[in-house]
């Protein structure tokens, strides 16, 4: 299982590059990823696999598959028909289509986070892979992002199916809680009962129903419709709205007799189908008479599946199977005639059927599997469902009857939608001659055929082989209670019974229904009896619109002293109030160890007492420095230069930054101006100030048990095979808090550049070369000797001989020294972050030497693309530790023995470390080149 998933995510990195070698002739080969990957749930069919990695045991989120007959069904349509969708696409777009290598990337990892998804055992990765397909539809859907109709569509969908799967994560996360276990295997057995679980399971229904379209949350599945063909048949007809069926499929054998599941499911899936049958009787877009044809079909496999019994488990799985099958061919039928006429409504199609012959027989074949004719897979799915409706003893009488009773005005309004699916896009419609767009087609070629082709042939074959099929979905089915004696088998004929009077009445009265569509179509609510769910949706994004308005414009005024002011203030409130309201215990404090720690402390409180009152900006920053470097002081004594030297390099580097922005400011605040009390403001900083110091000692005091630190040397030795402990720490024990803070960097970085270069980012510092040529000239004619290259270039009155000859000599040193702490850090003071900040200040002593040449000169590399070479380093180290069998972010040792340098110890993580002193070293330039070079840019453009 995970050889699939890596096989698919290799797939979905290179396809852009394939795309791009072959165009679109690409979707060949890369059909063959989950073509082969269909080989493998093949020959593992009937065999339950299971695949545990330890990942993070503590939060119970381990790597947990499980492949069982339910997987193996879901596997079969999401690969199967996935290949066929690939290969459909290579004739369905042309050469030219626009982010067709992105597109097809998306598309094979949509194929692999949808066999995740079935596969998964443990929840908390269904989850995972639940959200995965929900963005790689957002950007499937929005693929035409140049249209307004494909932007609102894509977050329709995304706001949709995303607040259903969190709420379904809640669910899950109760269900596990009171379970005691988060492994679906597991929890299906034990299934718990009581009102927290119902809570639970309501929530899951609540993400399942969302991601399936079922109604009050079905709108976005035909607004979705706006996306290319290829999508629609695959992730609207096989793939994704299957997800929420699955689910439910999934946890029926132990929850559908718990006390909110047969009521919510029953009730909304026969809403859902009659519902949306009916507007698929009204829509003259063909893919939208797919579209809610679809919707009404999740309705009906919603009940079968969550009936909770094995003939109706059997039933569901079949139609799962067949609609799979009969509605993705009908999508690219669609997409075909799109293609070849240039529309999609029935009103601008004539005669079709006799200029596409072929076409019009393979749609023949799945629309009839679709109405439920014989001797098509839809048939043998209809009767098992009737039969299964009308003999179940899961529902009362009178609930029994009424479902029986609407899932046949269902099937009447599924048969009518087919017969004018047929009659809409290839009928003559009382017309001597093909209509315009007819007229204009250009015939499908045969590779354009082949996909819809097969899979409606499929369903007339897998219709007459029923007997056969039923030995692949039984299994699982009978993993549910079988009612009484019956044991249904699926078949063709069963003879004259119920079940098949009832077909006979849904075929009346269908064809009747289609023959009456002119009085059906002008049957057009005013106002519909459940409102319009477009403009609900709308008018609810209006209301959350106003509300944010109304609670920003009550709590943010516009004033950064007032809203710091409010924070501040219930930080110093909230902990008090709760720390003398509960139980505590006494502080025990002692002012200080030493004089020496009396008297940099003293310095530290002088110098923040002075930053208070100085008007001078720099001042203020050079003595907030000095408060940071007291306290780097402090850690040093105390036997931390890990720390010590980090706050050095920190201090440091911040104030810098801080230099740099003061640059477009006054050099002295202008009291006139000040806003606000300074007494107020005054009290507040003691007051928070005291606030911590009280927190940190009765924290301090309140430790019972021995503390943790004791057994850190030990563990960061023996486990992360390093005598640093902080480093071990940062790169091995928790190297995931390491992983998060790296990644708000990145983003920090992105946040700087993007509030100074607002419309786009630039590139790389620029070079000497960029330079106007009157400047370089002027520089040659005025400087013999060059230290720095960019030095050449900065104004004279400005320009400092002795910071330059100092810079080149001392440049590489440090740059030395950056790679000495690197290397070093695993087992004494130093590391990836103290290399990286100690190469950034090199690269600031170069900025302040040489100006922004001399930047670019020195660091020809845009910054963002060392930020993302070391996010990939550090996110690689944790995939590859996964792929080795080990837990996420664990490290190896291989020990070599190298000629001259002698016995070498490494680790692998190193090369995380190595991800952090790239994102650091990327940090420092994105802010040299946003902060610095972009506005010494701008500075001279105004002084001009």
């Amino acid at each position: 299982m995970l050889a699939v998933l890596l096989a698919h995510a290799v797939a979905a990195v290179l396809a852009p590059l394939v795309v791009r070698m072959f165009g679109r002739n690409a979707f060949y080969p890369l059909a063959l990823v989950p073509l082969v990957s269909l080989g493998w749930v093949i020959a593992h069919w009937g065999t339950v696999q299971t695949v545990s990695l330890e990942w993070i045991p503590g939060l119970s989120m381990n790597i947990d598959f499980w492949f069982d007959p339910l997987a193996a069904i879901m596997s079969l349509l999401v690969l199967g028909i996935g290949a066929l969708i690939l290969m459909y696409c290579a004739r369905y777009f042309t050469d030219d289509e626009p982010r067709l290598g992105i597109f097809a990337a998306q598309m094979v990892a949509f194929a692999g986070a949808m066999f995740g998804l079935v596969a998964s055992d443990n929840m908390l990765l269904l989850y995972t892979f639940w959200e995965l397909t929900t963005v790689l539809s957002f950007l499937l859907v929005g693929h035409y992002a140049e249209r307004a109709s494909s932007r609102r569509a894509a977050t329709q969908a995304l706001l949709v199916t995303t607040a259903g799967g969190l709420a379904m994560l809640v669910g899950i996360i109760i269900l596990g809680q009171v379970g005691g276990t988060y492994n679906l295997s597991e929890l299906i057995e034990v299934a718990p009962r009581g009102w927290l679980a119902g809570v639970g399971v309501v929530l899951v229904l609540i993400g399942a129903l969302s991601k399936s379209a079922i109604v009050p949350l079905h709108f976005w599945l035909p607004g979705a419709m706006a996306a290319p063909t290829p999508v629609s048949g695959y992730l609207h007809a096989a793939a994704m709205v299957k997800a929420g069926i699955y689910l439910v499929a999934r946890l029926s054998p132990g929850f559908a007799d718990a006390a909110p599941w047969r009521f919510t499911i029953v009730t909304l899936g026969l809403l859902t189908m009659v519902l949306a049958g009916w507007r698929a009787l009204r829509a003259f877009d063909l893919k939208l008479v797919l579209a809610f044809g679809t919707v009404s079909q999740l309705g009906f496999l919603m009940v079968l599946v969550g009936l909770g019994t094995r003939d109706a488990m059997l039933a569901g799985l079949t139609m799962v199977v067949a609609h799979a099958m009969f509605k993705a061919a009908l999508f690219m039928v669609v997409g075909i005639i799109d293609h070849s006429t240039g529309t999609r409504d029935i009103r601008k199609l004539g005669h079709l059927g006799a200029r596409a012959p072929a076409l019009t027989v393979f749609a023949a074949l799945a629309a009839a599997s679709m109405a439920g004719l014989p001797p098509f897979l839809g048939f043998v799915g209809k009767e098992a469902a009737f039969d299964s409706l009308l003999s179940t003893t899961a529902l009362a009488d009178p609930a029994r009857l009424v479902a029986v009773a609407v899932v046949v005005v269902g099937s009447i309004l599924t048969f009518a939608y087919s017969v004018r699916f047929m009659w809409g896009a290839f009928g003559r419609k009382r017309l001597e001659n093909p209509t315009v767009a007819v007229q204009k087609m250009h015939a499908p070629g045969p590779m354009f055929l082949a996909a819809p082709a097969v899979l409606s042939m499929l369903g007339l074959a897998a219709g007459v082989a029923s007997p056969q099929l039923e030995k692949l979905l039984v299994p699982y089915s009978q993993t549910l209670p079988a009612e009484g004696a019956s044991d249904y088998h699926l078949a063709l004929w069963h003879g004259v019974n119920t079940a098949l009077l009832l077909t006979v009445l849904v075929f009346a009265v269908g064809t009747a229904l289609f023959v009456a569509q002119r009085w059906v179509i002008r049957l057009r609510f005013e106002h519909p009896p459940l409102g319009n769910a477009d403009r609900i949706y709308d008018a609810t994004l209006r209301f959350m619109d106003a509300l944010s308005m109304r609670l920003t414009g009550a709590t943010q005024r516009g004033s950064l002293p007032r809203t710091q002011a409010i924070i501040l203030a219930t930080l110093v409130v909230l902990p008090l109030v709760l720390l003398f309201t509960g139980s505590r215990t006494d502080a025990d404090l002692r002012l200080w160890d030493s004089p020496v720690q009396f008297v940099i402390g003293l310095m530290m409180v002088a110098a923040a007492l002075a930053a208070t009152v100085m008007r001078n900006r720099l001042a203020s920053v050079i003595l907030v420095g000095l408060s940071g470097y007291g306290c780097g002081v402090l850690f040093a004594l105390h036997g931390a230069p890990d720390l010590a030297l980090t706050q050095f390099l920190v201090e440091t580097l911040t104030l810098v930054i801080f230099v740099l922005v003061f640059r477009k400011l006054p050099a002295e605040v202008d009291e006139s101006r000040a806003i606000g009390f300074k007494l107020p403001r005054a009290l507040l900083a003691v007051a928070v100030g005291a606030t911590i110091t009280t927190i940190g000692a009765y924290a301090i005091n309140a430790r019972n048990t021995v503390p943790i630190h004791g057994l850190l040397p030990d563990a960061a030795y023996y486990i992360g095979n390093g005598k640093n402990v902080v480093n071990v720490l940062l790169v091995d024990i928790r190297a995931w808090d390491t992983l998060g803070e790296i990644s708000v960097l990145l983003v920090a970085a992105t946040g700087v550049a993007s509030l100074v270069f607002r419309n786009r980012r630039f590139g790389s510092a620029p070079r000497v070369s960029d330079a106007p040529a009157v400047t370089v000239e002027q520089a040659s004619a005025q400087s013999e000797t060059t230290w720095l290259l960019g030095g050449d270039l900065i104004d004279p009155r400005h320009r400092s001989l002795v910071l330059e000859v100092t810079t080149r000599l001392i440049f590489p040193t440090i740059m030395v020294l950056s790679v000495y702490f690197f290397f070093s850090g695993h087992n004494t003071p130093g590391g990836g972050f103290a290399g990286g900040l100690t190469a950034g200040l090199a690269l600031v002593l170069r900025y302040l030497a040489g100006g922004r040449y001399e930047l670019g000169e020195t660091v020809p590399i845009d910054a963002g693309k060392i930020l993302g070479l070391g996010l990939t380093l550090a996110a690689g180290t944790a995939l590859v530790s996964l792929f080795l069998g080990a837990p996420v972010l664990s490290s190896a040792v291989f020990e070599v023995t190298v000629p001259l340098l002698g016995h070498i110890k490494l680790v692998t993580a190193l090369f995380f470390d190595l991800g952090v002193y790239l994102i650091v070293v990327g940090l420092v330039l994105d802010v040299l080149r946003s902060l610095g070079a972009r506005l010494d840019a701008q500075i001279e453009v105004n002084q001009k």
